[in-house]
């Protein structure tokens, strides 16, 4: 189930609302997109994984809000942990390598 949004490494791009298969997410403008409908979440990962800046924390098992923070999340290292899990690395907020279509497989083919 998403559980974090993490507005500090967004940036903005929407990615997530648009892969979201079950319209989870709501844009708002100039901000991170919200978890307007959490209880629809499929816990298929898609906004993670396409997530350029590893701004998003699905938590894998659990079936409704865990209440974990999103300082607990950075200390233990889950943002983009799906996404390095399948072999999948990307910049950080700041930089050209935001651009989402520049995804990088760091794992051999």
């Amino acid at each position: 189930m998403i559980e974090i949004v993490s507005a500090s490494r967004c940036i903005e791009c929407d990615i997530c609302v648009r892969v979201c298969p079950a319209n989870v997410f709501d844009p708002v403008r100039k901000q991170a997109p919200v978890i307007a409908r959490q209880e629809d979440c499929q816990t298929c990962f898609m906004c993670e994984i396409y997530c350029p800046t590893d701004a998003l924390y699905v938590a894998p098992c659990a079936e409704g809000p865990t209440g974990i923070s999103e300082a607990e999340v950075e200390a233990a290292g889950f943002f983009g942990g799906y996404s390095r899990a399948l072999g999948w690395n990307r910049g950080k907020p700041g930089g050209s390598e935001n651009d989402p279509t520049q995804y990088i497989r760091t794992s051999p083919r």
